[in-house]
């Protein structure tokens, strides 16, 4: 009796959250995005890692994780070998093949790609989220893009997802008080920016300097209220999130040529995809079946 009560007993509000169900559309749509952004984002995005392949070994200075793991220093081949591993590794995930396999050798090579490219002195911070979401891919399993089954794994991972963009952005402001204080709102940041990156579209700031003070402050603050974005629950609610979102990241690019394309990709799992999917589909076979004995 005791065990049936504790069984039926509703989960406490936080799990309803990390676990909300989720359709497995959302995922086939979200996964495929994000495995062939990864060919896009080695050749272009961040080609320069490829040239760590020419530069000397005592130059590697790992990161934490490279010296916990005691990651190979990147040798001429070995940079050569994970480039051309997480291409083919990411198109054949893309697939949806073998999703838990090929997902997982997609995240451990593209992990090995950003210890490479970040422990020469430069360390990004737009591509936390992109990296949760490709740790959590492979432990949804398969999804289809008419699968509209509603699953508990695949609502975790998009809630982890979601949670990693969130802080990427919280954790932002967070350090622009810790090592700037204060004065950063106040200071010269963006007016820095314009002058060093700035286009036909920003440079017109500069004559209007209370303006670049004014968008410091509103930064800072959206960044602090980053955590309202968890309790964004209708699909309206999170089309206008991803809008504001992307828009935003634009907007930086066409004023200082600036864009975090891994945060953005990640931006996207927010998505209903699912809608998407839904105007392609066609009649199941079984649906068809019954509505023919109906008739009959």
């Amino acid at each position: 009796m005791t065990t049936a009560s504790t069984a039926a007993a509703p989960r406490p509000l936080t799990g309803r959250w990390w676990f909300a169900p989720v359709p497995l559309a959302r995922i086939a749509v979200f996964r495929t995005i994000a495995y062939l952004f990864i060919p896009v984002d080695v050749f272009l995005t961040t080609a320069w890692v490829r040239a760590h392949a020419d530069v000397p070994t005592d130059w590697y200075a790992p990161l934490l994780i490279g010296r916990l793991l005691h990651l190979p220093t990147p040798t001429h081949t070995l940079v050569l070998v994970v480039q051309w591993a997480l291409v083919l590794a990411a198109v054949a995930a893309a697939s949806g093949r073998a999703p838990r396999l090929l997902g997982a050798a997609v995240f451990l090579l593209y992990l090995e790609w950003m210890v490479i490219a970040m422990s020469y002195g430069k360390v990004d911070h737009d591509r936390i989220a992109f990296l949760v979401a490709l740790a959590v891919l492979p432990t949804i399993g398969r999804a289809r893009f008419r699968d509209r089954r509603p699953s508990e794994a695949a609502g975790w991972a998009m809630a982890a997802v979601l949670v990693a963009v969130m802080l990427t952005y919280f954790l932002a402001a967070w350090a622009k008080i810790r090592f700037g204080g204060w004065d950063w709102p106040t200071g010269s940041t963006l007016t820095r920016a314009v002058l060093r990156r700035g286009t036909p579209l920003s440079d017109w700031t500069l004559d209007v300097p209370w303006l670049l003070t004014a968008s410091q402050w509103v930064m800072i603050i959206l960044e602090l209220a980053a955590p309202l974005m968890l309790f964004v629950r209708s699909d309206r609610a999170r089309v206008g999130l991803v809008l504001f979102l992307i828009g935003f990241h634009l907007m930086v690019y066409a004023g200082v040529t600036i864009i975090f394309l891994p945060h953005c990709i990640a931006i996207l799992s927010i998505l209903p995809w699912e809608r998407l999917t839904d105007r392609f589909a066609r009649p199941a076979p079984q649906s068809l079946a019954t509505s023919s004995s109906a008739a009959a």
